[in-house]
């Protein structure tokens, strides 16, 4: 992400939510330079951080305390700067698949707690979570004329499970679709690289972002990082597995309606989607 561009224009931090919107297990507080965030906990001792801006997880730990996610001590904590580290949400552009900046904007926006969430489809019962919103401001209009309701819950199971899910809305008043890429562009904190594998992936056909893009298929039984990797995998399955040896640990990332995902040394998602007004 070091490369990425930084939009000037940031829209001010949104007010505090009411008392009745939080709940026990969740606590908003400020963070690093006086940042608004939200802190999830659970009752066996895993813990979440999200910011408000961005809507950037910054933080995951197990009930040991360990943190599972990795943070850049270069990170800086300061709009318009993205947040280096955490789970960055990409949106509306991946990368560089569009005419905006690397990423898009939304990781560089406050976003706002949603304090009226439609109803939500999946189970919530003993969970910590968060409903945020992001809509787009005039400046954003200019860059990407496209109206939009970002919901996004994050929440936090019993077993210290996280759990991101997006709800993006199309609110153009002329009726007329837009096309998005999106993803949850997820930094794992891991021991030496040499000791990770990636199962879940292997025969699938991908795209490799260090040759142009050039599209190939996967060999071998897992995958392993000998060298710099950077791939979109093509309609991955629903559970794919990262597997560090030397910590003894496994992240198993679940997912529904996301297509495809990637691997540079980071795990993320990503989808192209055409979304009609609704």
């Amino acid at each position: 992400m070091s490369g990425d561009k930084e939009k000037s224009t940031v829209t001010s931090a949104p007010p505090s939510p009411s008392p009745s919107s939080v709940p026990p297990s969740v606590e908003f507080t400020k963070g690093i330079n006086g940042l608004q965030k939200f802190i999830l906990r659970e009752s066996r001792g895993s813990s979440a951080e999200v910011y408000l801006y961005g809507g950037h997880v910054t933080s995951w730990k197990n009930d040991h305390g360990e943190e599972l996610l990795f943070l850049s001590s270069k990170a800086i904590f300061k709009p318009p700067k993205a947040i280096r580290g955490g789970i960055p949400i990409c949106f509306p552009q991946f990368a560089g698949h569009g005419t905006l900046d690397q990423h898009g904007f939304a990781r560089n926006r406050f976003w706002a707690v949603d304090e009226d969430p439609p109803p939500f489809p999946t189970n919530t019962l003993n969970k910590a979570f968060v409903d945020l919103i992001l809509k787009p401001s005039e400046e954003d209009m200019k860059i990407w004329p496209h109206s939009f309701e970002y919901r996004l819950r994050v929440a936090l199971g019993t077993g210290g499970d996280l759990m991101l899910t997006s709800r993006i809305r199309n609110t153009n008043s002329d009726g007329k679709p837009f096309t998005f890429t999106f993803a949850y562009h997820t930094y794992f904190s891991v021991s030496d690289i040499s000791e990770v594998r990636v199962e879940g992936l292997e025969t699938l056909d991908y795209l490799d972002n260090l040759q142009n893009k050039e599209r190939f298929t996967e060999q071998g039984d897992a995958l392993t990082f000998e060298q710099e990797v950077d791939k979109i995998y093509l309609s991955t399955p629903t559970k794919i597995a990262i597997i560090d040896h030397e910590k003894k640990r496994t992240f198993v990332l679940r997912k529904d309606g996301l297509p495809d995902a990637g691997e540079c040394y980071q795990a993320y998602f990503m989808p192209n989607m055409c979304l009609p007004p609704s």
